[in-house]
């Protein structure tokens, strides 16, 4: 049986500059997804989701954007699905910067091909879920995110903590900014290799894959 085709879709993983308990650091916002949900119930994420066949060009407004049609949809996407899950409106000519592209593994029946984007909140941007789609939103440290996972108090995927590992090494929201401009983007498909309670996920360069 032939693999699912992945469908487009677009992920935001939007930061603010420090925190309300410390100078400094990075904090990025995660939303709940709704317990009642059939896909990822209860699962914190990023704000995200698949793109529209109708996607408005929103970043065509982005000053000298030499993008194509398709990568300003997948901002678009990005962007609105941060609205509609979370209630924060980014500007249009705020800068939405690639920083990964991750392919759903081939047995998976649900397969998506997922453009990561790293932004800068506007001043003042309190989350607010939905209560549909997401329930509940929060900004947090990406130590804080897995540390409480490990804790069994907050339900992350793989994807999330892989981008939430990535992000430790930075000190600033700023620096996150820096690291995306020059970032060089290769599309990533994990593979899921053993079989029953051995099955485990694997990245490209890692043993197994």
């Amino acid at each position: 049986m032939a693999p699912a085709i992945p469908r487009p879709a677009a992920s935001l993983i939007l930061l603010r500059r420090g925190g309300r308990h410390r100078q400094g650091g990075v904090e990025v916002l995660l939303v709940r997804r709704n317990p009642e949900a059939s896909f990822m119930p209860g699962v914190w994420v990023f704000p995200g989701g698949v793109v529209e066949a109708d996607e408005p060009l929103v970043g065509e407004l982005q000053a000298g954007d030499a993008a194509d049609a398709e990568e300003l949809a997948h901002r678009a996407c990005a962007m609105r699905e941060l609205h509609e899950e979370a209630g924060i409106e980014l500007p249009a000519e705020t800068e939405l910067l690639p920083w990964s592209r991750w392919i759903t593994p081939e047995l998976v029946p649900v397969r998506f091909d997922t453009r990561f984007y790293v932004a800068l909140a506007p001043p003042h941007s309190p989350p607010k879920p939905d209560g549909a789609e997401t329930t509940e939103a929060a900004w947090i440290s990406p130590t804080g995110a897995l540390d409480n996972h490990a804790a069994g108090e907050l339900s992350l995927v793989f994807p999330t903590i892989k981008h939430l590992e990535a992000l430790l090494p930075y000190t600033g929201a700023e620096e996150v900014l820096a690291a995306a401009r020059g970032r060089r983007i290769e599309p990533i498909m994990p593979r899921v290799v053993g079989k029953g309670q051995e099955r485990r996920v694997v990245l490209p360069g890692e043993p197994g894959y």
